[in-house]
């Protein structure tokens, strides 16, 4: 009996409790720490009442919409990376949400400094899906209207800026499509259009000294 009963003892030491805390990553509890800057944008995005305040419906449907896009962590808070990270995911699904960009024959990387997104399209065929970048900051915004790649570097470094520019393709002078470790949602560029590295990779891969660009809008927070 006294084998049965330490038996027992040690097999409810090695099962562990759940705890309340412990639901569901899904689960429609109430966020921490009160809106975030981009409640309002984020609440016409998904139809919900726009007031700015977060409720615990706002809460769930952002981090629903967090998780369908691998937004880490899926908080339910209304970041400007949730945001521009959700512009991007809408452009890709709306092709009348691209009519910013030139339709041509031929390939074209289209730039939106207002929305702070890049893709590619030949035609309305979309050949590389929306990704968000960070351009040129106050008093060195990138440059606007049609560029066109004239130099690939995949291990560039600036001696400017001192920094890596891994995949870079520049298209005017200085500035250039490339990859970087900084955060995309901060601050600004020395003018080039800086993405993921994973993204500018895939970028390479795919434009070829020639192509077109076409650059258009402006940049929050820039005079130009």
């Amino acid at each position: 009996m006294r084998w049965l009963i330490s038996s027992i003892a040690a097999l409810s030491l090695a099962v562990p409790a759940v705890h309340a805390s412990a639901a569901p990553a899904g689960a429609d509890a109430p966020c921490r720490g009160g809106p975030a800057p981009y409640q309002r944008e984020l609440e016409r995005e998904l139809k919900l009442p726009v007031d700015g305040r977060q409720s615990t419906a706002d809460c769930a449907a952002i981090r629903r919409l967090q998780q369908r896009l691998g937004i880490r962590p899926a908080d339910g808070r209304a970041t400007l990376r949730t945001y521009r990270l959700v512009v991007a995911d809408h452009v890709k699904r709306d092709p009348a949400a691209r009519r910013g960009c030139p339709v041509r024959s031929y390939r074209v990387t289209c730039v939106d400094l207002t929305r702070q997104i890049l893709w590619v399209q030949t035609g309305r065929k979309l050949v590389f899906a929306p990704v968000p970048v960070r351009t040129g900051r106050d008093g060195l915004e990138t440059r606007r209207g049609w560029q066109r790649i004239y130099w690939k570097n995949r291990d560039h470094f600036s001696t400017i800026y001192h920094v890596a520019m891994p995949y870079a393709q520049f298209f005017n002078g200085g500035q250039a499509l490339h990859g970087t470790r900084a955060d995309l949602f901060s601050s600004g560029s020395g003018g080039c259009v800086n993405m993921a590295v994973g993204d500018a990779a895939r970028l390479y891969a795919l434009l070829k000294k020639g192509d077109r660009l076409y650059i258009w809008g402006t940049k929050p927070g820039t005079g130009g």
